[in-house]
């Protein structure tokens, strides 16, 4: 049994199991790091991570940049799944291919990671996994790092069946009419309650519980947190039910560290809402809800 009794662990690998397979010649690691930058009028600036990945990144890994080559460019949001002949094209060349094995790995809270797995599952290809902790809990452990650059050799990257991870508004606004399908809420406390308006409007989508993505992993180490803590906290929540989850943030990065925690648990039917509130927020006519503001 996986030391923290996960009963699906099979997306996660740990620092040690990383470390002891850092020379196998199908194993393609890559940092995944993206910065957000609070501006001071509110709001982020983003910024690549490439420029702390040359500097120190686990021996042999590359980078995937997830503003540049992972998301829609076409598209007036940011992170938007790319189309697949973009998808394709980046992965081939970043050589992910037929026979190969993927470790995802970030600095911070690991939702970078848990972004891309999902992107990769979204496109069928499941041999995949996300380092536990990501840079920060390897570096606490004093494990080696690197500034040398590296670059896989170019693969085909095959789409095979693909699956529907990822939902638009119109399957989160049947969500709200139907009530047959939970709507997860990832982002703080009090963006969930409207005491912080960050996109457009006060609150949440209407029917929406709130699992704080920060929360489902340790403070220090990054890692997500052993099997029956997550099992608390999601059940508290009324989400280990059996019905079917649409996981949102504010642009589908963190709520795929919910989903990864809901998958952990055994959960499946799990689906990220892609554009999540920087599209819901600001259109009047998507129905929302908070907490009645103070007296």
């Amino acid at each position: 049994m996986n030391s923290k009794s996960y009963p699906n662990p099979s997306g996660l690998i740990s620092a040690a199991q990383l470390l002891a397979r850092l020379d196998d010649p199908a194993l393609r690691i890559f940092d995944t790091t993206v910065d957000l930058v609070p501006k001071a009028g509110g709001g982020y600036a983003i910024a690549s991570g490439r420029t702390a990945y040359d500097a120190a990144h686990i021996p042999g890994a590359g980078f995937i940049d997830v503003v540049e080559d992972l998301s829609d460019r076409s598209h007036r949001l940011n992170f938007m799944m790319p189309p697949e002949h973009q998808f394709v094209s980046r992965m081939s060349a970043l050589g992910v291919g037929s026979g190969i094995e993927v470790v995802l790995y970030n600095s911070g809270p690991t939702w970078w990671a848990t972004r891309v797995y999902f992107m990769l599952r979204a496109f069928g290809f499941n041999a995949v996994r996300v380092l536990d902790g990501g840079l920060d809990c390897w570096r606490l452990q004093g494990l080696p790092l690197s500034a040398e650059a590296c670059r896989y050799p170019a693969a085909q990257f095959i789409v095979a069946a693909r699956r529907a991870l990822f939902v638009g508004k119109e399957e989160v606004l049947l969500a709200t009419q139907t009530r047959g399908t939970h709507l997860l809420h990832a982002l703080t406390a009090q963006q969930f309650s409207g005491e912080v308006p960050t996109y457009g409007r006060h609150g949440r989508i209407k029917g929406s519980v709130n699992v704080v993505a920060r929360d489902l992993l340790d403070a220090r180490t990054q890692e997500f947190l052993p099997a029956a803590a997550l099992r608390q906290k999601l059940a508290a929540a009324g989400l280990l039910d059996g019905k079917p989850v649409i996981a949102y943030c504010g642009g589908g990065i963190s709520a795929t560290t919910d989903a990864f925690a809901l998958e952990l648990l055994g959960y499946s039917n799990v689906a990220i809402y892609d554009a999540s509130m920087t599209e819901w927020g600001p259109d009047a006519s998507l129905p929302m809800e908070r907490d009645a503001p103070p007296a």
